[in-house]
């Protein structure tokens, strides 16, 4: 699906002008008034992908005050280093500071392996290969642990089935570079868990089932659940994509699983409807209830919508040549999909989810 591509925009763009000094990680206190569920999250993102600090400030509060207790941050490496060992902080300190203040937990997205591509990486890596990426990969994630104490999870690769099935003969190769990674940082951060990430819906249309057991490195299995076809249309019914569900905790064998991304798009054009949304809320929810133990953590994406057009024109910049099932018709339904699967409309507006969600993370807590 590639839904952190666009959200990854974030990152690289979300703020205008920055006052770094005054949002420092050491001037911003939790609020205490909450009751934060740090096994519950949301991806927060505003409406447009530029904006201001207030703006920003206004969706991190607003999340926080459902009683979530994480959110995702995605850094892509080549815009925190694009000089050897010179990094761009100023993005990550406030997207970090946000989520300090607000008392939340941050899972990591590190994108050494981003769906159907490697990367993105800094230019002065030069041509990479998983030979050639384990050392300078322990490097930029020592730094990023050591300045952020919120991060609690890090997926190295993520939906890395959507990789390997067309890239089997680096199964091996990455399986020895992940593991010496993981290696190395957990020496070091004990308490940080470290894994990858698998598209269940990719699994589910394609059958690389035996992936997930060859690439169930780390501490946990990560998932992103979207339910649609192969067209990214969305076809079952919210019962029948519920009972996908239950397939991660076959597919991560004995492992802790984590759902990184699940949502339900409201776009028409793709057979979705904010009645269908709350109706598989409810059910994702209840499974993540009734298998509570064996999860790290669930996040729902997402909070906001983005303004028609904007997801196809950043999906477009950010693959490039690389197109979803080679076919503009996919790609544009990728679109509508992502653009409206919030639970805030871009004017402001919560759908009828946003209200449910509430209730869901305010039950989950109870």
């Amino acid at each position: 699906m590639n839904a952190r591509i666009v959200s990854g925009v974030i990152a690289a763009g979300v703020i205008a002008v920055i006052i770094v000094a005054f949002f420092s990680q050491d001037s911003l206190q939790p609020q205490p008034t909450i009751q934060h569920d740090e096994k519950l999250g949301l991806v927060v993102l505003s409406p447009t992908k530029i904006t201001t600090l207030p703006e920003l400030k206004q969706a991190y509060e607003q999340a926080a005050s459902t009683g979530i207790g994480r959110s995702n941050v995605y850094l892509f490496w080549n815009l925190l280093e694009p000089e050897q060992g010179q990094y761009n902080w100023e993005h990550s300190d406030v997207l970090m500071s946000m989520n300090k203040q607000n008392d939340l937990k941050v899972t990591l997205f590190f994108s050494i392996i981003n769906s159907r591509t490697l990367g993105p990486f800094p230019e002065w890596i030069g041509k990479s290969s998983f030979d050639n990426l384990e050392e300078k990969t322990i490097t930029v994630l020592d730094n990023i642990l050591s300045r952020y104490d919120i991060i609690d999870y890090v997926i190295i690769g993520g939906e890395v089935d959507a990789y390997f099935r067309e890239n089997e003969y680096d199964v091996q190769k990455y399986n020895k570079f992940f593991t010496n990674v993981y290696d190395v940082l957990k020496e070091k951060y004990s308490n940080v868990k470290f894994g990858n990430s698998f598209s269940l819906h990719g699994i589910i249309h394609n059958s690389p089932e035996d992936l997930s057991t060859t690439l169930d490195l780390g501490d946990f299995v990560g998932f992103t659940y979207f339910p649609v076809d192969r067209l990214n249309d969305i076809v079952d019914t919210p019962i029948d994509a519920a009972r996908n569900l239950e397939k991660i905790i076959d597919l991560a064998d004995g492992k802790k699983v984590a759902i990184m991304e699940i949502s339900w798009s409201t776009a028409e054009s793709v057979g979705g409807s904010e009645e269908g949304q709350v109706e598989f809320m409810k059910l994702a929810y209840d499974f993540y209830r009734d298998n509570e133990s064996d999860f790290e953590f669930f996040t729902w994406f997402r909070q906001y919508d983005r303004p028609e057009g904007s997801c196809i024109d950043d999906l477009n910049k950010e693959l490039g040549q690389v197109t979803l099932g080679g076919n503009e018709f996919v790609l544009q339904r990728v679109a509508d999909y992502i653009c409206n699967s919030g639970l805030i409309d871009t004017d402001g507006n919560p759908k009828v989810g946003w209200e449910e969600m509430k209730k869901q993370i305010q039950f989950g807590s109870s």
